[in-house]
């Protein structure tokens, strides 16, 4: 049998052995975004969900390339200085990043994760990077709430009314540039999720549907990395919000895991209790600008040493939906450590 390498922990943990660093990172928001408690953290915050643009679609590829060429100035390097652009969307056949990729001129792996696409797309950039089949790369990913409410469910004109359990999808973008060395915080650990399908149907409660996914990424990871929920000084989930995020925590804790006191989700992070978002954030920037500002801050100051992202996803389309099937979802984590 041949020997695994040593980056290669199990069938889904990879170990980052290089000295791995998001060397910057930049989020861009809309304006609900920019009303709610990460407010000061964001690089930059757009006061109509348009973003200046003549439709939706096109404010979402507007937040996207706001948010790379922003941390592409953080970074000091230019366009031409970065091998591959690895990002992705909640729109059809990935629109949005492929779009920015063509004004970018960035060679780019469009990447599918639905809400997890932000660990998804952080973990092959350090494992490429790391391997150096990369330099330096960028992962990004960005949504949008009038976008996904058009694509997913019913335009926003529409106005239909939602229950309880609905979640508000972040309108933003966050993007880290991934490279050898520097100061910012070091990627140690991906775990890749597999997909899990417990047959649930409503695509008004994602949170329900993503919380076993998110628990089953998490004992792989605890069980790969020999770590305990407290070797971490904050765990996140990336958008179980209000409905998953209690039921995710009974369930690690039914498996022998202590969640307490360590553990939030993004979806509870984005916005205030007041801000009438039902259950609470939802989409692909949901875990992505509470990452690439408020996580990065904190471990970059140093008031974390220890944090665990596991993003997840509901990979529902309007296609399967409408043929009434069960909704499958993934999640992906990656462990961070502080900076220099």
């Amino acid at each position: 049998m041949v020997a695994a390498p040593k980056s290669r922990v199990s069938r889904q943990t990879w170990q980052f052995t290089e000295d791995v660093r998001v060397q910057a990172s930049a989020t861009v928001v809309g304006p609900k975004e920019g009303k709610g408690p990460l407010a000061s953290l964001f690089d930059k915050i757009y006061p109509d969900i348009y973003a200046g643009q003549k439709s939706w679609e096109k404010a979402e590829r507007k937040l996207l390339e706001d948010a790379i060429q922003i941390a592409l100035k953080k970074a000091n390097l230019k366009e031409d200085q970065i091998d591959l652009l690895l990002a992705g969307d909640l729109l059809n056949q990935n629109i949005t990043a492929n779009f920015t990729a063509e004004l970018l001129s960035i060679p780019t792996l469009g990447m599918y994760g639905a809400c997890s696409t932000s660990m998804l797309t952080l973990a092959n950039a350090a494992a490429l990077v790391n391997s150096g089949f990369a330099e330096r790369a960028i992962a990004a990913c960005s949504s949008h709430n009038a976008t996904a409410e058009r694509q997913y469910r019913y335009p926003t004109e529409y106005g239909g009314q939602k229950p309880p359990s609905s979640q508000w999808t972040v309108t933003g973008a966050g993007a880290a540039v991934v490279g050898i060395g520097g100061n910012g915080p070091r990627l140690t650990y991906a775990t890749i999720g597999k997909v899990v399908d417990m047959g649930m149907k409503d695509p008004l409660d994602m949170g329900s549907a993503m919380a076993p996914a998110a628990v089953s990424t998490m004992i792989a990871h605890f069980q790969d990395t020999g770590r305990q929920p407290q070797d971490y000084d904050l765990i996140v989930t990336g958008d179980l919000a209000g409905i998953g995020y209690p039921i995710a925590k009974e369930m690690l804790e039914k498996e022998g895991f202590n969640m307490d006191k360590v553990y939030n989700d993004c979806g509870l992070m984005v916005y205030s209790p007041e801000q009438e978002v039902f259950a609470g954030a939802s989409g692909c920037a949901s875990s992505a600008v509470v990452t690439y500002s408020y996580i990065m801050n904190q471990l970059q100051r140093g008031a974390m040493k220890r944090v665990l992202v596991c993003a997840t996803g509901a990979l529902l389309s309007p296609i399967s939906y409408q043929q009434g099937e069960a909704i499958p979802c993934i999640a992906h984590a990656v462990a961070f450590e502080g900076g220099a």
